[in-house]
């Protein structure tokens, strides 16, 4: 016969005689879809949430400007000014849920000032102000949780701040926007031009009415940076990490990537070298073998290489109501199981003890090293391809693989394709300028990076 959620809960009690296991109280800022979700979660699993917590959790108030009829807030002290859920006393936990990085920063910082522990789902504010808050918390001695920051309900943060502690993460690269990858499954899938894949995107409600954060990957890079954080020991940086959309990509280039035997993804990629750590979001080709290939629509996958276990992919619903809820509702747990723990006997915010970050320097992207897709338009002409190999060898690059169709019927021009070796991006650089240069190319010429990821 199971026990009940009270006979749990005295257990853990009667086991821990020093603690008081009373019911942990939380409140909630910001109502929207994630928090709505979080609500109705709690409500639902409550029981389930409870034992596994070993002590009730209750929403004692939520701050909200509005409503939310997808949830029912009638048994809740519902507030329209957050700031008195950052200051009220019966508050142990606060979720913030707004959003934004101005008002939600001092929600959090008025709420650490007055003792509070933090659930936030705020990738943006985490990776533009989370040294910041780190520090006051840390004074407080008080935590900050933040799983639901980063690829909505899979556990990426937990699995690189605990479950692969005994490891030296080598390399991490994740789809980590579901809305990018859903335009890009499109266009593959179906033929679709990027504006087309995009105007799906916003009929479906993926894509905002101004998609930039998504298509140019802002949003990407702010977790990308939470994550290399955790991975690599350092400080959050976002502002050195270097972006590309995806918005540049054609059918044309995906076509060509699919007979070469690649596909191409929007991906977050952090690498750890000699010289520092490669921070960078851009349109990547993958082998097609390589299972994060086969992520689609708006799903979300991340795969860390660790020194020990070798290559770990985590995929998942990357945002949505109830699968983002499920990365709150386990920090708040987390949070709430060492309620009356010391600092010392919590898993450290940012992975590591305090002052045990590393001083590593993010790459310039100017010295990374990778193979790279190049796309020229070329006149069909003797000579151009021999052109073109000199360019290339006199920076040290290698043309790996080649692909040259006939020109159309009426057309003057060929679209000539190059896989190359690994080279310094810099010297990619130089050698793209002057193929540009050359009479016999028109136009620009359109490159992808090439990442094995084996």
């Amino acid at each position: 016969m199971s026990a009940t959620v009270e006979e749990t809960i005295q257990y853990a009690s009667d086991k821990s005689p020093n603690q008081q296991r009373r019911t942990v109280r939380i409140g909630i800022c910001g109502l929207g879809t994630v928090g709505s979700g979080t609500v109705n979660v709690m409500r639902r699993n409550a029981e389930d949430i409870a034992a596994r917590c070993g002590r009730p959790l209750e929403i004692v108030q939520i701050g909200a400007r509005r409503d939310n009829p997808a949830c029912d807030t009638s048994q809740v002290n519902v507030s329209r000014e957050i700031f008195d859920v950052a200051s009220n006393p019966d508050v142990d936990i606060l979720v913030e849920l707004i959003g934004g990085t101005t008002v939600a920063r001092e929600l959090i910082l008025t709420a650490i000032r007055n003792g509070k522990h933090i659930v936030t789902a705020n990738k943006a504010l985490i990776a533009e102000h989370g040294n910041e808050l780190f520090a006051a918390a840390a004074e407080q001695g008080v935590s900050i949780a933040y799983e639901a920051a980063v690829a909505g309900g899979i556990p990426i943060i937990k699995s690189l701040r605990e479950g692969l502690v005994g490891n030296r993460i080598q390399w991490l690269a994740g789809i980590i926007n579901g809305t990018g990858n859903y335009i890009l499954s499109e266009m593959r899938d179906k033929g679709r031009t990027f504006e087309e894949a995009l105007a799906q995107a916003q009929a479906l409600g993926y894509a905002e009415a101004d998609p930039t954060f998504d298509v140019e990957g802002i949003d990407a890079a702010h977790k990308l940076v939470i994550m290399a954080s955790l991975a690599f020991r350092m400080p959050f940086a976002f502002d050195k990490v270097y972006t590309e959309g995806i918005s540049g990509i054609s059918s044309e280039d995906i076509r060509y990537a699919e007979e070469l035997g690649y596909r191409i993804k929007h991906l977050g990629i952090a690498r750890g070298t000699e010289q520092g750590v490669e921070l960078r979001v851009h349109p990547t080709l993958i082998p097609e073998r390589r299972l994060i290939a086969s992520v689609n629509g708006v799903m979300n996958a991340v795969l860390v290489n660790g020194d020990a276990v070798g290559p770990t992919l985590y995929y998942g619903a990357g945002a949505g109501a109830e699968a983002t809820a499920s990365a709150v509702i386990a920090d708040i747990v987390d949070v709430a199981r060492t309620l009356e723990a010391t600092p010392d006997q919590r898993v450290p915010l940012a992975g590591v003890a305090e002052g045990s970050q590393s001083a590593s320097e993010v790459l310039p992207m100017e010295e990374v090293v990778t193979s790279y897709y190049l796309r020229i338009s070329a006149h069909d002409k003797p000579g151009v391809m021999s052109q073109v190999a000199k360019i290339c060898s006199d920076q040290g690059i290698s043309i790996e693989a080649l692909i040259q169709h006939e020109p159309a019927e009426g057309e003057a021009l060929v679209p000539v394709v190059i896989l190359t070796s690994r080279a310094k991006e810099a010297r990619l650089r130089e050698a793209v300028a002057q193929i540009e240069a050359l009479d016999t190319v028109e136009g620009e010429v359109v490159r992808i990076r090439v990442e094995p990821l084996g």
